[in-house]
């Protein structure tokens, strides 16, 4: 099966919640897509369709970077950690790869919540990616 048609549901519905400058291709038996998502919610459902096609995203054959186009208002969080500066990751969870970090007790803007273990943040300097809730707290 060709990637393409293994991942329809989730180009289709990249296009479809309005993705700007999308870009699917198939390259080496990886596809790779990129765009901006109009809104924090609509790359969380996109990886929740991803995560419905290829559980626990083992395959490896799909590189999704897909970022939200544009600051969304929301909530400050602080990054709670101990000591040490907590990752953010491409995706919601820990097999994904780690974009950037964020310092001990910097305050990072919520984008949105992908569920109850894992925030979209963004922090000041644009990194913009998953991080593990436990390590954020809200604050006015």
């Amino acid at each position: 099966m060709a990637l393409q048609d293994k991942y329809k549901q989730l180009v289709d519905t990249a296009t479809a919640s309005g993705v700007a400058n999308l870009q699917v291709r198939e390259q080496d038996g990886v596809l790779y897509i990129d765009g901006e998502a109009p809104s924090g919610s609509v790359k969380d459902q996109l990886w929740d369709i991803y995560g419905k096609i290829d559980p626990n995203f083992l395959s490896g054959d799909v590189v999704m970077n897909i970022n939200v186009a544009s600051a969304v208002a929301g909530a400050r969080a602080k990054v709670t950690t101990e000591k040490s500066n907590l990752n953010i990751r491409k995706g919601p969870g820990t097999d994904q790869p780690i974009v950037g970090k964020a310092a001990h007790n910097e305050t990072v803007t919520l984008v949105s919540k992908a569920n109850d273990q894992w925030w979209l943040i963004r922090t000041d300097a644009g990194e913009e990616g998953y991080s593990y809730a436990q390590y954020l707290t809200v604050v006015e």
